[in-house]
């Protein structure tokens, strides 16, 4: 009986030896720090442990609160802010930040989650603070950079109580609100329809213009060119009239024959010639004399003979006798 209580307590004693050589050691990584506290107080000299490795503790009276020690993210939600100039808009910014002094962010915050509940809230009175003071088009393009740092420096300024430095923050989208948005892209569609319409009816006037131009150019071209044709075409006839006149001047009834069997060639075609004239027309002239000249008319002026005397029936019968 003895024996079996002596291997009971001997059993129970080894296992409290074991949990408190396990309570009394806790090993701390690269990318971690701890506080060590003594019933939730901070132990003097120990209460920041941001060496790496195998560390100890008194068991089951001091407890080791693990931190993260790289930078850590900060999404903070959509905020409405109004600018200098009076305009609504939506902001849509981050954070990064690492605690820097673990027991400060413990009894300032208790919790990486207490952290960034803390922060968020200190980043969006900053940005509504810093974004009151600025016109949109400083937070939207000119001053972006600088409006960024200034959000930066007052951040820290107001975290270093809870041990912590802001690394960056950024304005991930700064926009207007949905319903300003709508109003602002119809009308930025209605403007640039004008000036769409504006720039075809100038195209359009220009295009005009021009073709009225080519016109006018085709026209006068025309005229020159049929000025011209016309003008050669004249001296070509006057130099040809002078060259038949030349040649045939030397013969003149040689030149009308000529003539005349060019107009009998031209006029009198088989099948497609029908001529009602005269017989005597001076148009045949050369068909009754080879000289063209016309034989002259009977000169019916002269004097008629006069009548032989009629003999008697017995003179006639006597001189046939």
């Amino acid at each position: 009986m003895r024996n079996s209580f002596a291997a009971v307590v001997a059993l129970a004693v080894l296992v409290v030896a074991l949990l408190a050589v396990d309570g009394s050691m806790f090993t701390v990584s690269q990318t971690e720090q701890a506080v060590v506290l003594r019933f939730g107080d901070p132990v003097p000299g120990r209460e920041r442990v941001t060496d790496p490795g195998l560390h100890f503790k008194i068991p089951f009276v001091e407890s080791v609160v693990i931190l993260d020690k790289r930078i850590l993210d900060l999404e903070t939600p959509q905020a409405e802010v109004l600018a200098h100039d009076n305009q609504r808009l939506i902001v849509d910014a981050f954070m990064r930040y690492r605690i820097v002094d673990p027991l400060k962010f413990y009894q300032t915050v208790r919790t990486i989650d207490g952290g960034a509940s803390q922060l968020g809230l200190v980043l969006n009175s900053t940005i509504r603070r810093i974004l009151g003071d600025a016109s949109m088009t400083d937070i939207v393009r000119d001053k972006r950079e600088e409006l960024m740092t200034q959000i930066l420096a007052q951040v820290n300024a107001e975290t270093d109580r809870i041990g912590v430095t802001v690394v960056d923050t950024r304005i991930r989208r700064a926009d207007f609100p949905k319903e300003i948005s709508d109003g602002v892209f119809r009308r930025m569609q209605s403007e640039r329809q004008r000036e769409a319409a504006e720039y075809r009816a100038q195209g359009s006037e220009q295009a005009q213009t021009i073709k009225a131009k080519a016109d006018r150019d085709v026209t006068v071209l025309l005229a020159e060119a049929q000025q011209t044709a016309d003008t050669t075409r004249g001296q070509g006839d006057a130099e040809r009239n002078q060259v038949f006149n030349e040649a045939f001047g030397q013969d003149p009834d040689f030149f009308a024959f000529y003539r005349s069997m060019q107009a009998y060639e031209a006029g009198l075609k088989s099948d497609d010639t029908r001529l009602i004239l005269a017989p005597n027309s001076d148009f045949f002239r050369f068909f009754g004399e080879p000289s063209g000249v016309p034989a002259p008319a009977p000169d019916t002026t002269a004097q008629p003979s006069r009548p032989q005397p009629q003999a008697k029936v017995g003179e006639t019968a006597a001189r046939t006798d």
